[in-house]
């Protein structure tokens, strides 16, 4: 191992080809958007410079002082540029609009609801979802009445009705997760304890979405889907 290390940082274009590496992953990770492909360059780039930390160390142990140097100012450096990059692209999605809901028409055909603003204690006679609002426009709750039913999870899933364009698809499902149980013959009610995110579309820009409850069995059973709804939704400003 001590023979390893010393061959492989005793090199010093360890730290340049660390560093083009990290750099390049991040780069084209965020070309790409693909989410996993996206986690993947994320740990490279922090493995990256990882090494090129331990390579600014190990080089001032061996008193290489400008090697050490080289090496430290890269990973601050890169550190830095990552920082700044984060707040231009966070500032410029903050004032970039949405324009996802900007052509889009509301159906006039389908029965359609609206999310109500407070929630109610009732209980339905009936299997039934209801859509809430939570304290700004895209960010939204949920009510579900169920009869007997095994333990399990529901979930959601959201769709834009007039192209089906699924909403939040990589999040909705776990933020919207509920663990549910009811082993008697009467109705029970479950429901979110905090909003999830519809981030498609912008405010003042309603759309019409179909949510369906979904419920994933504990005992692996083939999840299935239990009820749908249709409802003019927003979606959340950036």
């Amino acid at each position: 191992m001590a023979k390893f290390f010393n061959y492989f940082f005793g090199k010093n274009q360890t730290p340049i080809l660390c560093w083009f590496i990290a750099c390049l992953t991040f780069v084209l990770s965020e070309i790409s958007q693909h989410k996993t492909f996206g986690d993947i360059a994320f740990i490279i780039f922090g493995i990256g410079l990882l090494v090129v930390l331990i390579f600014a160390i190990y080089s001032f142990t061996k008193k290489k002082w400008l090697a050490g140097s080289l090496s430290l100012a890269i990973f601050g450096g890169t550190i830095v540029a990552v920082i700044f990059y984060g707040f231009i692209t966070f500032f410029i999605e903050q004032h970039q609009p949405d324009n996802f809901a900007t052509n889009l028409k509301i159906p006039e055909n389908i029965p359609l609801e609206e999310a109500l603003d407070t929630r109610s204690d009732s209980l339905s006679n009936e299997t039934n979802f209801q859509l809430y609002n939570s304290f700004q426009p895209g960010l939204y709750g949920y009510a579900f009445w169920t009869t007997q039913i095994e333990s399990g999870t529901i979930y959601l899933k959201a769709f834009e009705i007039t192209q089906g364009y699924a909403l939040s698809a990589d999040r909705l499902s776990k933020s919207s997760s509920v663990k549910v149980y009811n082993p008697a013959d009467g109705v029970m009610k479950f429901g979110t304890t905090s909003h999830f995110t519809i981030y498609e579309g912008d405010w003042g820009q309603p759309y019409a979405a179909r949510f369906e409850v979904w419920f994933k069995p504990d005992n692996g059973g083939q999840e299935r889907k239990l009820v749908e709804k249709n409802y003019k939704i927003e979606g959340w400003q950036r």
